[in-house]
């Protein structure tokens, strides 16, 4: 057998950089094929264009989307079938895409909505160029459009590349591949996703509830997030419910038609009131006060996974630069005495600790700066939050920022309902404000559920409801659909 010549090292230098330029050339062709056509912001125009480019026959019609004669049927109903959006023609149905602009101005598109028709690889890549150059879009609403979990990574990386759009209705696409949680990634800006009647089981709600936080890091852009019409069970409400642990972004969550029982309304109570730490975030929390207390980078760093506005430390500032290195073993030790400290009560006080006397007018109004550049709407890190001990336990107040809860139309009996009312009465107990400046629950949804609504534990949680947030709101359909706020 004749033995193979051994490449030069020119030749192996040669052959690792051939995928790199394959990939240059690949990126050069994708820059001239853009350079042929440059989208005009006019949705109708553009379309019709690049979908004759890319050899598309059927172009959808982009027409307005009239107004319901019910404003909650364009969200809360799911239409009878794909004509509701679709234009029908000599007995075939055409597809369209619906859109609401400001002032009839068609360069002012807010809203588009496909409904009922497949969007494919290469129509999703029509849109990919599109929409970006929309630049008033805030919405995006697909409807049973066929959407897999092979297109997902392309749909999110259309949505970085808006930037003002902030809304996601994704209903009626199941996913076998549970993808939902890409949409809930480190780079999304999303505030608003709506995942209604995905067939979202346990599995995808525990990737969901991972996206929402973890221990080291925290969505931090996402304000309402509804999952109503799906298979959530106990198991998958404890993954959300964990997803919430140290979330404190989220401020509107819809679990509304699932089949979550007891358990699931536990575990979910418990999150929402005070929490004993486990020994890994009592050995997390420690370290990043340890951390703060030396003027560490890391702490800024692992903060700014849950407050981006929250990088500098006061107590960093407070420290004179020549001890920062010394005495790091006695610190730690302090440390501990100072959780040990905490006391029986969280107060309602600023997370940095006031100056002393014998400090001076200087350093008070150095630490006065600080904690005004401090911007109250993002938080610290949850771990960071004031604590305090009981039975052996570090206890912390729990999540305080979700404000609407919608649990209607599941399997929760007075056992789940009695969970949610100790959280309410607790949070109520407390000084005005709650813990960080937060109110805690205003609105919690449990309708049709497995206890009778006559009952004395529910008409206490309605009348608890009604102190904390007196504004009346319109009931009915909204809580029979799990429709966010």
């Amino acid at each position: 057998m004749r033995r193979r010549r051994e490449r030069t090292p020119r030749e192996k230098v040669a052959a690792a950089a051939a995928p790199e330029e394959e990939a240059r050339n690949v990126a050069r062709k994708g820059e001239q094929g853009a350079e042929e056509y440059q989208c005009s912001g006019l949705l109708e125009q553009d379309l019709a264009e690049l979908c004759a480019r890319a050899g598309i026959a059927a172009v959808p019609a982009v027409t307005p989307r009239p107004s319901p004669a019910d404003p909650a049927a364009a969200e809360g109903e799911e239409p009878a079938g794909p004509e509701t959006h679709t234009q029908r023609r000599h007995g075939h149905i055409q597809r369209c895409v619906q859109v609401e602009t400001e002032h009839d101005d068609p360069q002012s598109v807010r809203e588009v909505f496909v409904r009922g028709w497949n969007i494919e690889e290469e129509m999703l890549g029509v849109l990919g160029k599109c929409l970006p150059a929309l630049a008033h879009l805030r919405a995006v609403h697909l409807w049973r459009a066929g959407l897999t979990d092979r297109l997902l990574p392309a749909l999110t990386t259309l949505l970085a590349r808006c930037p003002g759009l902030g809304t996601l209705s994704l209903e009626g696409n199941p996913l076998p591949e549970h993808s939902f949680h890409l949409l809930m990634g480190p780079g999304s800006t999303l505030s608003h996703l709506s995942l209604r009647n995905n067939g979202i089981g346990d599995e995808a709600a525990r990737l969901i509830g991972q996206s929402l936080s973890t221990l080291s890091s925290s969505n931090r852009s996402l304000v309402s997030l509804v999952l109503s019409f799906n298979h959530i069970s106990d198991v998958g409400a404890g993954h959300i419910a964990q997803g919430l642990r140290w979330n404190r972004s989220l401020l509107s969550l819809s679990l509304a038609h699932n089949d979550i029982g007891d358990v699931g309304a536990l575990r979910l109570a418990e999150v929402l009131g005070p929490f004993a730490l486990t020994h890994a975030e009592v050995v997390e929390r420690r370290r990043l006060l340890l951390a703060e207390a030396l003027g560490q980078p890391q702490a800024a760093e692992a903060r700014s996974e849950h407050a981006p506005s929250l990088q500098g430390s006061a107590a960093a500032e407070r420290l004179p630069p020549a001890k920062h290195n010394k005495g790091t073993a006695k610190k730690k030790e302090l440390l501990r005495k100072d959780d040990l400290k905490q006391p029986k009560k969280p107060t309602t006080a600023p997370a940095d600790p006031r100056p002393t006397r014998g400090r001076g007018a200087k350093a008070a109004s150095k630490e006065k700066r600080s904690a005004e550049a401090q911007d109250p709407a993002e938080p610290s890190h949850p771990l960071l939050e004031p604590a305090w001990h009981r039975r052996g336990q570090l206890i912390l107040p729990g999540n305080r920022a979700l404000l609407n809860l919608n649990l209607a139309h599941n399997h929760i009996t007075e056992r789940g309902l009695g969970a949610f009312l100790a959280v309410l009465e607790g949070q109520q107990e407390e000084q005005p404000g709650g813990a960080a400046g937060r109110p805690g629950v205003l609105r919690l949804s449990l309708q049709r559920n497995g206890f009778p609504p006559t009952c004395e534990a529910f008409a206490r949680l309605q009348e608890l409801l009604q102190q904390r947030d007196p504004v009346p709101k319109p009931r009915g359909r909204e809580e029979e659909q799990g429709a966010a706020p």
